[in-house]
């Protein structure tokens, strides 16, 4: 771990703190103003279709500002739409809210790079263990995040404004690290050499898989924890238990990053990304298992750890998709994956925790966890068929 490294895994950690935050307060924030129930989870849909609309002007700012540069417009954006969030509080102006996390999606499509940029930052032997140790700063966010939304939620009249507030001042201390991060240059364009066709890219086995797992993982991830704080105030359990189940699947999320990297490297990427399919597994079945707090504290937790191992092993798998030519394009349309689908799950995640119930909500996330299992099969039997073939 260099300076630089260290310092773009505090900007994650920061960015999770953002992200935890939004997730443990807007759907609550949402269910307090929103016209009808089933609408709560839209400020949280909003965050993520406001991060698929931006990845590709990020693509753009990155090729034009470098990673520097439009990694501290994406700070600029999370500190404004931070502030309308408290604002669209405290007037209880829902589709203002929703606005307000359509913009701040920016911030979250940007931010997204930062896994890949770690690996910019590392000599290629060790870019499996730069992209593990930098995810792993979201441990700041695991503990940053559930306690910021705990302590600031009575700061003012309004519930949660103070929140909002809080993310202001998380986003300006990320710009000031952000400013001695010293990323490398971007690779000279040379003459003719821009590299294949987007569709070419994505049309390979491997970017199919990296881009699938990674997706649903994220999907079904984000489909249960955005839930969560609903069903728990459903099942008539306080915030600070939601707070202490967040913080611990978050940090199910990002702990098992300073040993991920390893076994990537031992084991490589598809045996790592099926044990946490295992773990999804796992999760599901403790969640419908019962509605105690212990129930939600040990599925999020295998959820989170579970996610940790398959979006690594996603984004290890998807560097050799890609040229250097190819970067900024094949990234945006891998976030775009991530985001649409986070999309959908942020949606559904309301509409059937408030009609349906938690116990269908975590039956229906069996679909894509088995959706996933399938492609890694398929791209595992491929490839040793293909290492045969060679033989």
């Amino acid at each position: 771990m260099n300076r630089n490294l260290w310092l773009l895994a505090i900007c994650q950690g920061l960015f999770l703190t953002n992200n935890v935050t939004f997730i443990a307060i807007n759907g609550l924030v949402g269910l307090s103003i929103a016209p009808r129930g089933w609408m709560a989870t839209l400020p949280v849909m909003g965050y993520v279709v406001g991060g698929a609309l931006a990845t590709g002007l990020v693509a753009r700012t990155q090729q034009r500002f470098g990673r520097r540069g439009s990694f501290q417009i994406g700070l600029a954006v999370a500190f404004g739409s931070a502030l309308l969030c408290a604002f669209a509080a405290i007037s209880k102006n829902f589709w203002l809210l929703c606005f307000a996390t359509v913009v701040a999606g920016y911030y979250a499509a940007n931010a997204s790079l930062y896994r890949f940029a770690a690996a910019e930052l590392a000599v290629p032997a060790w870019r499996e263990k730069a992209v593990s140790l930098v995810m792993a700063g979201g441990l700041i966010g695991a503990v940053a995040g559930p306690n910021l939304a705990a302590a600031t939620r009575e700061a003012l009249a309004v519930p949660f404004a103070g929140a909002y507030l809080a993310l202001a001042a998380v986003a300006l201390l990320a710009m000031l690290f952000m400013r001695f991060i010293e990323f490398p240059p971007a690779p000279p364009r040379r003459q003719g050499a821009a590299g294949r066709p987007l569709g070419e890219i994505m049309r390979q086995p491997v970017f199919i898989v990296a881009a699938a797992a990674g997706a649903l993982g994220f999907g079904v991830m984000n489909l249960l924890m955005a839930a969560t704080p609903i069903a728990m105030q459903i099942c008539s359990l306080p915030f600070s238990d939601a707070a202490l189940v967040l913080e611990w699947h978050v940090i199910g999320m990002f702990a098992p990053g300073f040993f991920t990297g390893h076994l990537i490297r031992r084991f490589g990427a598809l045996p790592v990304m099926g044990v946490g399919l295992v773990l999804n597994f796992a999760c599901i079945a403790i969640a419908l298992s019962g509605v105690d707090l212990h129930h939600f504290l040990a599925a999020l937790f295998l959820l989170g750890v579970g996610w940790n191992f398959l979006f690594t092993g996603s984004t290890t798998l998807s560097l050799t998709a890609y040229t250097p030519e190819e970067r900024d394009r094949a990234q945006g349309a891998l976030n775009f994956c991530v985001f649409g689908t986070l999309a959908l799950s942020s949606f559904a995640s309301g509409v059937l925790v408030t009609t349906q119930g938690w116990q269908l909500l975590n039956y229906g996330s069996l679909v894509p966890v088995a959706i996933t299992g399938a492609a890694l099969l398929w791209l595992g039997q491929r490839n040793r068929r293909a290492a045969a073939a060679n033989a």
